[in-house]
């Protein structure tokens, strides 16, 4: 059996397919087209039909590699962890531009640390913290801090019960799917630790947990942003507003949606 004669037997999306084989030979998809008529082993055969298998039973395919890219750096992934996804680049983005100088940010329910890792490596200058209620997360995200050589201080907390002086920017991609949605039963967040996706209740919980809290550890002037679900920006910027936030407003990702909302905490 050749390479390109198993891509042809997969009963799963080509590209995914290809993305399979190549962590299962240890090589790059380029080079599957140039080794396309090469003659796979018995147990090259084995290893990436079992691979296969695992895809067409829904499992995601970050999780079958243990890896997704995000921001241009490779994260490892497991089941204790959301799968990194690209609209969530515009929350690093944002966050890099309201971060000043030689400041401190702090990233709440950092999950595989993907937020937190990306913005240290892109601003050397900050110091970067993060947190997770995980200690399993926690050891996934020390792990791809380590990969990417960044220095990023980790603590064990429940939001901000366990955290420790303020910083000039706040960060979070929050649980914020609504108890019930239909999508929690499909595809990929099938398999996604599910406290890290809904609060169980109307998905506004945790987003008005991190707004609340805040003010005690956010330096006068500092940013807050946060991630939020398609149709969510009104009601979270309408919660910054009544909270007493200045400049609440919200910014849409690469397909027009608005996907990040912050304010920044009044000079007193």
């Amino acid at each position: 059996m050749t390479i390109d004669g198993l891509l042809r037997l997969a009963l799963i999306d080509a590209l995914e397919a290809r993305v399979l084989m190549a962590h299962a030979l240890q090589c790059s998809r380029v080079q599957l087209v140039i080794r396309s008529q090469d003659e796979l082993s018995i147990e090259d055969v084995s290893k990436i039909s079992a691979l296969f298998l695992r895809r067409m039973e829904g499992e995601p395919v970050a999780y079958v590699t243990g890896v997704r890219e995000f921001f241009g750096l490779n994260f490892a992934v497991t089941p204790d962890v959301l799968i990194p996804r690209p609209e969530t680049e515009l929350l690093v983005e944002l966050a890099a531009a309201h971060l000043p100088q030689q400041g401190s940010a702090l990233d709440l329910g950092t999950g595989s640390g993907a937020i937190a890792v990306a913005l240290a490596h892109l601003r050397r200058d900050a110091q970067v913290s993060a947190t997770d209620i995980s200690a399993a997360a926690l050891q996934v995200a020390q792990r791809n801090a380590a990969t990417h050589a960044v220095n990023v201080h980790f603590t064990q907390s429940d939001w901000y019960a366990n955290v420790a002086g303020s910083f000039d920017l706040i960060v979070s991609n929050p649980p914020y799917i609504v108890a019930g949605d239909v999508h929690l039963s499909q595809g990929d967040l099938r398999f996604e630790p599910v406290d890290a996706l809904t609060d169980h209740m109307n998905g506004l919980t945790a987003l008005a947990a991190i707004i609340n809290g805040a003010p005690q550890h956010l330096q006068a002037g500092g940013w807050l942003l946060m991630e939020h679900g398609y149709d969510q920006s009104a009601a979270v910027c309408a919660m910054l507003q009544k909270a007493g936030w200045e400049e609440a407003q919200s910014w849409p990702d690469l397909a027009g949606i608005a996907r990040v909302s912050g304010a920044r905490l009044p000079v007193k």
